[in-house]
């Protein structure tokens, strides 16, 4: 382990992998109302290819451009791993491409969520690998360092903690703190069962709030 200011290589506190894949196809949307709206990405990240996700972050912190850090990772990071790499919103540089990719998915990770660009788009389009990214440029990355992992990162306007669960989809991602999981899987659960069923009932469902919050709007209460 290596632990300096500005170079810093620490372990990766993983949840309960049981609890973790129960999260898995729930949308992130009813996720994140369920904490408030404060634990989900914003819209500067989208899913490239389209893939879901679902794992505990494995986070990096790079300075812009550089990705050498990014492929330390690579090698640490355990199958089921999602590689979370803040690249400081970098649009001038890919992190990664095809080749690293590969690598990923030879190592059975999860998921890549860069707070930065892509490159190879094709190859994104066509592996079974979810990639979560800000955009697409051909130039290439430097290798020089230093770097951080598994330290606080920031990614699409939100802190992610190594070991926090994430759930992604097209939507974008929540973040969920692993010491709020196991209370927020029985609610997120609940949410979803309750819409589906509304949907399937095709029930508009009880809208008296709609007054009631334009009543207390109108009285000055918020």
């Amino acid at each position: 382990m290596i632990n300096r200011a500005g170079l810093r290589i620490l372990d990766c506190p993983r949840p309960d992998r049981e609890l973790t894949e129960a999260f898995r196809g729930l949308p992130s949307s009813n996720i994140a109302d369920n904490m408030g709206r404060l634990y989900n990405t914003n819209s500067s990240i989208r899913a490239l290819n389209g893939l879901s996700l679902c794992g505990p972050a494995f986070t990096v912190k790079v300075p812009q451009g550089d990705n050498l850090m990014f492929h330390k990772a690579l090698d640490l990071a355990l199958p089921g791993d999602i590689i979370v790499v803040d690249g400081e919103g970098d649009m001038e540089h890919a992190l990664a491409g095809e080749l690293m990719i590969r690598h990923a998915i030879r190592r059975k990770l999860g998921g890549f969520v860069i707070n930065g660009c892509m490159r190879d788009f094709d190859a994104i389009e066509a592996l079974p690998f979810p990639v979560y990214a800000k955009g697409i440029t051909p130039q290439g990355p430097y290798k020089s360092g230093p770097g951080e992992i598994n330290v606080p990162v920031c990614c699409a306007g939100r802190v992610i903690c190594p070991g926090d669960i994430l759930v992604g989809d097209r939507d974008g991602i929540a973040i969920i703190p692993a010491e709020f999981a196991k209370d927020l899987l029985s609610r997120a659960k609940k949410k979803f069962e309750g819409e589906q069923k509304r949907i399937m009932e095709d029930e508009p469902g009880n809208r008296d709030w709609v007054d009631r919050a334009i009543e207390a709007a109108e009285k000055g209460v918020m």
